[in-house]
């Protein structure tokens, strides 16, 4: 299926305007087109107005103020910094969700991306509160549980009001008190069970990540939930992918090769985290002679992709824009009445994803054995 062009533009959009400035060849790899298609699209988007070409790089039109690492407050202190892995496409929808309350608000967004390492957040956010950021929203990579561990103490000393955006320590560490907004991942991986179960699967594999919050959150849940359901006769987990969870406790565990695992548990249904590995795996099932959906339903976990796939795939959604738009919200509302003594109660959010059906699911017909 042909992405539609409204939609691969807003993709570069995003893409440009988290980082300020992009080269061609590495979009078009990081959006999976050709480069060719690439430039045809920045052609038509700098001919709007919405980006500026340059020799082999394409340049967003927002504000200096607004760009990456460039933020600096006005005398009023008008700016809030925003915080987020780099590469990472589920987290920028947040953020988009996030700067249109912020910017109705007459807030400028100082915009950090993290690198791939740990630790990368704490002297992004120190840079920030330097250059005088009113206010905080983060969403750290934290890739282990020792990595985020390791940030606890930092970020509870914060002097400025912080939201986290898809992140909720446990209860009882030192940023238990922290104002949170998150999806309910136990109820997406619900939605994706009872889908599968209602249309009569009964043996399923799993295949997650393991090199987030989220990931280990939804690995947990898909465990839970597969366990006690009555229906599920059996079930397997695997990392999704050989990058899924590399510095992670399961880096030795077994990849998630679909097809072994299916023929190995007599599945019929495959649900993975995210869309890449999803799709990938749709794939690897087609190359092996295993029809989706006829011999296998395909369920993906994140939805920023999926439906572009040849076969379009059936997929949770958890609510991205509107996790960062809530976020914004309760940090106008901290913002607003004072941080520390006295301050508004703390919040944690949860917002329910939801299940888009496609083509990728239905009855089982031939159940593998």
């Amino acid at each position: 299926m042909r992405e539609p062009v409204d939609r691969r533009h807003q993709r570069i959009l995003a893409a440009v305007q988290s980082r300020g400035t992009a080269r061609v060849r590495d979009l078009a790899a990081e959006l999976q087109v050709s480069v060719v298609t690439l430039r045809r699209d920045v052609e038509e988007l700098a001919r709007e107005g919405r980006l500026r070409r340059g020799h082999g790089v394409v340049h967003s039109t927002l504000p200096a103020q607004e760009l990456p690492g460039s933020g600096t407050a006005g005398p009023d202190g008008d700016m809030v910094a925003v915080v987020v892995p780099e590469l990472h496409s589920y987290l920028y929808e947040t953020l988009h969700g996030a700067r249109t309350v912020l910017e109705a608000a007459g807030l400028r967004i100082a915009l950090r991306i993290a690198p791939q390492v740990a630790g990368a957040e704490r002297p992004l956010v120190e840079r920030a509160l330097a250059d005088g950021a009113r206010g905080l929203l983060l969403a750290p990579r934290w890739r282990t549980p020792a990595v985020e561990e390791a940030d606890y103490g930092w970020l509870a000393a914060l002097q400025v009001p912080a939201v986290l955006m898809e992140r909720r320590p446990p209860a009882g560490s030192a940023l238990h008190a922290l104002d949170s907004v998150c999806s309910d991942h136990w109820y997406g991986a619900h939605l994706a069970v009872e889908h599968l179960v209602g249309l009569g699967h009964r043996r399923i594999v799993f295949a997650t990540r393991d090199d987030s919050p989220t990931a280990r959150n939804l690995r947990a849940s898909f465990t839970r939930i597969a366990t006690e359901h009555p229906l599920v006769e059996e079930w397997a987990w695997a990392l999704s992918s050989p990058d899924a969870g590399k510095d992670g406790p399961y880096a030795a565990h077994e990849t998630a090769d679909v097809p072994t695992l299916l023929r190995k548990l007599g599945a019929t249904a495959a649900v993975l985290h995210g869309d890449v590995d999803a799709l990938m795996a749709a794939q690897r099932l087609a190359e092996n002679g295993v029809r989706v959906p006829e011999d296998c339903s395909v369920v993906a976990y994140d939805d920023v992709l999926a439906g572009l796939g040849t076969i379009p795939l059936t997929a949770v959604a958890p609510p991205k824009t509107e996790v960062g738009r809530v976020a914004a919200e309760l940090l106008l509302h901290r913002l607003a009445g004072g941080h520390g003594t006295g301050s508004p109660t703390v919040r944690r959010v949860e917002l329910l994803p939801s299940l888009t059906v496609r083509g990728s699911t239905g009855e089982p017909i031939t159940p593998q054995r």
